[in-house]
């Protein structure tokens, strides 16, 4: 019986065939060295492409240095002598790294090119100029060099590889749109060569063409990308593989926005709006011959090969509105405004041909619907060029009025949010719009396409950083970034340190909320930080060498450009409390338990409200009563429903409250002040709590947000302190403290004979008379029963008579009062966006 043969697989079993032509194209980054090109050749070895066409560019700087060659040539400048030398020592070094003893040929062949050049820019000494032709022939030099370069090294390797000087084929002609491909005579030229040269594998000059004169050309900046293109379609290529030093397309320029996200897949029009805009993604001339033989393009890492990188393809993906957003500098404004503009036909006509024969490229464009003003954003280097052609334009509507002004406005940016999904998704716009409402940058221009793919504002290249990151964390696309100062690391501040660091993960991973900490201060040192302290803060504070400067620590969160800013006091300095209002002016937060702002003078509480209205900034202050008990919000929460205020009555003091609680004549008033202290329920002078003054600060804070023009001064407090100890050291006071022994037991006992306690209690009334003192109660009140260093909160209203709202819990100590702070920061941050 015969052999049969074996059994074939499937179609679908088959192993995946290799495609059949793939073109790849390598920056000057990637073919820097000879390093870099065995690094390009070693990758294009591990690629299973059955035709496997590859476009170079020159190794890096090269374009740059012969163009500066054939400028110091022209101009007389001897110098350009040694450069020519060190460019061809350049040259001939990786030749010799790359084949070694095999590099002679290579060698004469590079010195024969280094030769022509040399007599060239010796030439160009003698006239005296630098024509465009000899300029064209020459700067493309680098791409020759380097296509050859790595084909030899391709034939070293034994690869079956021939090397396509791109001018021997493609033919381009200029027009006002830039270079145009003559794609027939190209294509037949191709045929032409390849006919001549099979080999599966061709390395191909980027960037250089020819004229239909034959004359030398170049395809412009970034033209080798542009060339990829083309020889992709030429070649009837299946992909175009760009590669380059990132791993593809970014959702924002990773340099300002540290967590920009790589993108998996762009639209063609997305990338095409992103690069337009100044991504760093392709050029949309490049696209153009992709996109009209549906090529997917595939942006690559060099340096990380096994990454996928960006595809673009005509596809559209189904990920939220914004895929990306990019920022255009070195901008300007130029804005024509009048009352003879409205109704009046052909006046943009008027405008953009007045620009286009001023040789001035238009970036963007808006017109108000009152027809009153027309808005150009063009290139700084061209701006006052396009305020000269209008003012010439104009100049008869200008002398007689119906035009006001012509105005140039300088150092403006654009910032692009770009998606295929914005299209008839609500609320893009608005989103927009918030977070850089939030983050005080100013829009000085707006345009939209009614494609809606798109849209753009014109803002000040100052807030340029701070509004791309606002948006991009508006989007979802990075996280809501805080730059974060923290005044005063004591008990308090320490503690929220600690609360901070722990939670940032959980913060950062559910929430999407970075609080980065990027100064703390003391009265006498301070640490700053511009990307955020992370690791041992107590250690790094430690080491701090910069006296305390509160002007520069706000300085200093503005310089981050992160988006949002906060200052954390949790000092009970009424200096920094002053610092408030120009801290919120300058669009910062400010989350405090210190008690000397909202206590502090009227005016200076008007100014911070004042300030705070005016910029959009938050000013959260709950911890200055109650530490972590809801207490402010309590009372936010039942006036903005309409509730009305009949009175306000509470405990305060957790230091207080402990000493009351514990005050039944069983051991001396003193002794329980002596204990507390020794346990740290008091401040270091115990005085600072007997006085009551701290009790009526918290009672003018809760006055003052119930709507109480209430000064400190206004509250009668009652001090437990008699005046005949209110003076000397705390030494002298403790010991002399037993001295008020006798007094406190007769109050307590006068208390205790009509069955009632002793509480030292504030209380606001309905007249808003405030007062603050020690008061006998029935045994059965509210306030009768407290756990030790507990607070309690009353709040009598007209919905809450009969049975009165109260707040109670723990009202003292660094962690409940760092946590309130903490809490504060959140609800800061939830009203900018954070996802809490």
């Amino acid at each position: 019986m015969s052999a049969q043969p074996s059994p074939q697989p499937a179609a679908s079993e088959a192993e995946p065939q290799p495609l059949r032509t793939v073109v790849h194209k390598f920056g000057g980054t990637s073919v820097a060295d000879a390093e870099r090109f065995r690094h390009v050749a070693q990758l294009l070895l591990a690629r299973d492409e059955r035709e496997q066409i590859t476009v170079v560019s020159a190794m890096k700087g090269v374009t740059d240095a012969l163009i500066d060659l054939c400028n110091r040539a022209a101009g007389g400048d001897a110098e350009w002598r040694d450069r020519w030398h060190g460019l061809r020592a350049r040259h001939r070094g990786a030749a010799v790294a790359l084949l070694g003893e095999a590099s002679g040929q290579v060698l004469e062949w590079l010195d024969e090119r280094f030769d022509k050049l040399k007599a060239i820019l010796d030439a160009l000494g003698v006239i005296g100029g630098l024509p465009h032709d000899v300029l064209e022939r020459v700067q493309g030099l680098g791409e020759v060099c380097s296509a050859r370069l790595l084909g030899e090294y391709l034939r070293a390797k034994g690869e079956d590889t021939a090397v396509l000087d791109a001018r021997d084929v493609l033919v381009v002609e200029r027009s006002d749109l830039g270079v145009v491909v003559d794609w027939e005579t190209s294509a037949a030229k191709l045929a032409g060569w390849r006919a001549q040269n099979p080999q599966p594998r061709v390395v191909v000059t980027g960037f250089v063409a020819r004229d239909r004169q034959g004359r030398f050309a170049t395809l412009g900046r970034n033209g080798s990308d542009y060339s990829g293109a083309i020889f992709a379609a030429l070649f009837n290529a299946a992909e175009l593989h760009i590669w380059t030093d990132v791993d593809g397309v970014l959702s924002a320029d990773p340099r300002v926005v540290p967590e920009a996200v790589q993108l998996g897949a762009l639209s063609y029009d997305e990338a095409c709006e992103l690069a337009y805009f100044g991504a760093k993604v392709v050029h949309p001339q490049t696209m153009a011959p992709a996109i009209e033989r549906g090529l997917p393009i595939i942006i690559r890492n060099t340096f990380q090969p096994e990454h996928p990188g960006t595809r673009i393809t005509a596809e559209r993906g189904p990920s939220g509105p914004v895929k990306g957003l990019t920022l255009s500098p070195d901008l300007a404004v130029v804005n024509l405004e009048g009352t003879g503009l409205i109704g009046v036909p052909g006046t943009a006509e008027r405008v953009f041909a007045a620009l286009r024969d001023a040789r001035v490229s238009v970036v963007m464009i808006s017109q108000g619907s009152s027809e009153h003003s027309i808005c150009c954003v063009v290139k700084s280097g061209e701006a006052k060029q396009a305020q000269a052609a209008l003012l010439g334009a104009f100049a008869h509507e200008l002398h007689i009025g119906q035009i006001q002004r012509v105005q140039l406005r300088d150092g403006v940016s654009v910032l692009a949010a770009v998606g295929d999904g914005m299209a008839g998704t609500p609320g893009v716009a608005a989103r927009l719009f918030e977070s850089l409402g939030r983050a005080q940058v100013n829009i000085l221009a707006i345009a939209q396409g009614s494609s809606e793919r798109n849209i753009s504002v014109a803002i000040d290249s100052g807030d340029a950083a701070k509004a791309l990151r606002a948006a991009h964390a508006g989007f979802w696309l990075s996280p809501q970034t805080f730059a974060v100062a923290v005044i005063g690391p004591g008990n308090v501040g320490a503690t929220l340190l600690d609360q901070l660091r722990a939670a940032q993960p959980q913060l950062l991973g559910k929430a999407n909320l970075d609080l980065r900490l990027c100064a703390i201060a003391s009265s006498r040192r301070m640490l700053l930080d511009d990307r955020g302290l992370t690791g041992d803060w107590r250690a790094a504070f430690a080491a701090a060498g910069q006296p305390s400067d509160l002007d520069r620590i706000a300085g200093h969160l503005e310089g981050t450009h992160l988006p949002h800013l906060a200052i954390v006091d949790c000092s009970a300095s009424p200096e920094v409390a002053a610092r408030y209002p120009g801290w919120l002016a300058a669009g910062i937060h400010v989350v405090t338990p210190n008690k000397q702002a909202g206590a502090g003078a009227l005016a200076q509480y008007a100014a911070i409200r004042d300030a705070a209205a005016a910029s959009g900034a938050r000013f959260r202050y709950e911890a200055t009563v109650g530490a972590g008990l809801p207490v402010i919000s309590t009372l936010r929460d039942l006036l903005d429903t309409g509730d009305e205020l009949l009175s306000i009555e509470g405990i305060f003091s957790g230091t207080l409250a402990w000493l009351f609680n514990r005050f039944d004549g069983s051991v001396p008033f003193s002794q329980l002040v002596g204990e507390a202290r020794s346990l740290g329920y008091t401040e270091p002078d115990p005085r600072d709590d007997l006085s009551g003054v701290d009790v009526a600060r918290k009672l003018t804070i809760l006055a003052r947000e119930a709507g109480r023009d209430l000064s400190l001064e206004d509250v009668r407090v009652e001090s437990l302190v008699p005046e005949s100890l209110r003076g000397g050291g705390v030494d002298g006071f403790m010991a002399r403290l037993p001295e008020i022994d006798a007094a406190f037991a007769d109050r307590l006992a006068q208390a205790k004979a009509g069955g009632k306690v002793l509480r030292y209690v504030a209380k606001l009334d309905a007249a808003g008379k405030a007062s603050v003192g020690l008061v006998e109660l029935p045994a059965d009140h509210a306030f009768a029963h407290l756990r030790l260093t507990d607070n309690i909160v009353q709040f009598t209203t007209r919905r809450y008579n009969e049975n009165p709202l109260i707040v109670q819990g723990p009202g003292a100590g660094p962690e409940v009062t760092a946590a309130g702070v903490f809490a504060d920061l959140l609800r800061v941050a939830a009203g900018q966006g954070a996802k809490l």
